[in-house]
């Protein structure tokens, strides 16, 4: 039964290292989202180093999930002192489950706060496909997902909670209303984030319903 796979990648206005306050909050909540959606039926894995003390993300051994890497829009740091971005990447059973922890809870509190800690940009902050049941996804297949998305918006091989596909690589059905285009923004494959009266006059965004075409059985 494929798996979804949901990367994120967002790059931070002060490095991890920063000493200030927004950060040690960011650090603080993170702990407690990873710690809830790792709860959340449907979540079934994530990539997690081995040696989380040794440094950054580019120095930690990340086993299967492969060597770290980096969009090609990352132009910040890469030592302790001056990375600032952050990333995750996980496997689901379904499209829902993965949507459902994303957009309710602790996560959705955060999201609400993210320009707190994240730079507003023109490119997409996250990506989903599918794999096959016993494919770990690498953090190299996430970047070039998200790439391809910045490039050529939602299709089969990457695409966004509001324009999804199904594992056969067909449209999704569309037959929920969105929960609020605020929240889905994130979505848009250019960092059109910000637009928010554009979102405002759009009726035709919506997120999957559970169908035949989705595995039925987060983090993000």
């Amino acid at each position: 039964m494929p798996h979804l796979v949901l990367y994120t990648f967002s790059v931070l206005k002060s490095p991890l290292a920063d000493p200030g306050p927004l950060t040690r909050e960011l650090h603080h909540s993170g702990e407690a989202i990873y710690r809830k959606i790792s709860q959340h039926p449907g979540y079934l894995a994530r990539a997690e180093a081995a040696d989380r003390d040794r440094g950054t993300h580019f120095d930690l051994d990340w086993g299967a999930w492969g060597e770290f890497a980096v969009p090609t829009w990352y132009d910040k740091g890469r030592t302790a002192e001056t990375t600032a971005m952050d990333a995750t990447l996980s496997l689901w059973t379904d499209l829902r489950s993965a949507f459902d922890a994303v957009y309710t809870g602790l996560h959705r509190e955060a999201l609400s706060r993210r320009y707190d800690w994240f730079e507003r940009t023109e490119h997409p902050n996250y990506v989903c496909w599918w794999v096959s049941d016993g494919v770990i996804p690498t953090w190299q297949d996430g970047v070039s997902r998200l790439e391809h998305l910045h490039d050529h918006g939602s299709a089969p091989h990457a695409f966004t909670f509001h324009h999804s596909f199904a594992p056969e690589g067909t449209p999704q059905p569309e037959a929920e209303p969105a929960r609020s285009a605020f929240e889905l923004c994130d979505g848009l494959p250019r960092g059109c984030c910000g637009l928010r009266n554009h979102l405002r006059a759009e009726t035709s965004h919506q997120v999957p319903a559970k169908s035949s075409t989705t595995p039925t059985v987060s983090g993000a």
